[in-house]
């Protein structure tokens, strides 16, 4: 993700996510505060970065001689979630951020219950 002249890389298995704002309408007709919406358990949220997924450990020998220079590109078993997905996850296991006075959430891979796609057959395919 660029912001303005920096570039923001997401490492590992976690997420960035824009959460929806907002004021919410309940059941019985009530609108609910942003502040109501932030203490549920379950909350949703835009994709708008992905990190490169879990890192595999290195399947030669190279730990058992450190002080080899031989040196292999990182493996990675990537995340499922991809940019532009909506994501339902845990809202305690979330960590707040602010970039550039705008709201979001980084978010790991196992606190996301599901995501959601426009495109199903590209999933499909």
């Amino acid at each position: 993700m660029k912001s303005s002249n920096k570039q923001i890389l997401v490492v590992g298995d976690r997420i960035l996510i824009r959460p929806d704002t907002g004021e919410k309408k309940s059941p019985a007709g009530l609108y609910l505060p942003p502040s109501v919406i932030e203490k549920q358990e379950v909350r949703g949220g835009l994709v708008v970065e992905v990190g490169p997924g879990i890192p595999l450990g290195s399947p030669d020998n190279s730990f058992d001689e450190p002080w080899k220079e031989k040196r292999s590109d990182v493996k990675y078993i990537p995340t499922q979630a991809e940019i532009g997905d909506y994501a339902l996850y845990l809202g305690k296991a979330s960590i707040e951020i602010k970039i550039e006075e705008k709201d979001y959430l980084i978010v790991s891979q196992s606190a996301i219950l599901i995501l959601i796609r426009d495109d199903i057959a590209r999933v499909l395919a």
